[in-house]
């Protein structure tokens, strides 16, 4: 036990992302590879399981689909502009259009990904984002 203790492993930040898409396979496959890249994932179905989460625990990072059925990922980064909550965010959507990312930007989105992406992408995107 004190050998595991004097790595310093026990006492590493690790990162908290909440990972918000209403696709239950893609929610299960990113989940598994962030964890393997060390990150603390938790995730949410929907807008509305998000915001309950959002209101309960810190997150360092949120990576929110834009469309979801209910409240949308726009939705969301509005509840985290107005309650001034200090994480970071990626939006993540099937759309390519530019007004969804500008309107991503100015509700205070530090990136911006278009699906499908591949794993290494967003892992290069989550840490960039994180190390701001």
């Amino acid at each position: 036990m004190a050998q595991r203790e004097s790595t310093g492993t026990l006492d590493e930040k690790k990162h908290r992302i909440l990972f918000v898409d209403d696709d239950q396979e893609l929610r299960e496959i990113v989940k598994g590879h962030l964890t393997e890249a060390g990150y603390n994932v938790d995730d949410a179905k929907d807008g509305f399981e998000a915001i309950d989460k959002l209101q309960r625990g810190n997150y360092d990072l949120l990576l929110l689909d834009i469309t979801m059925p209910g409240k949308s990922g726009i939705d969301v980064l509005k509840f985290k502009h107005d309650q001034n909550l200090p994480c970071r965010v990626i939006m993540l959507t099937g759309m390519v259009g530019l007004s969804f990312a500008i309107k991503s930007v100015k509700l205070g989105a530090d990136d911006y990904i278009t699906k499908p992406y591949n794993m290494e992408y967003l892992l290069a995107s989550i840490s960039k984002v994180l190390a701001k």
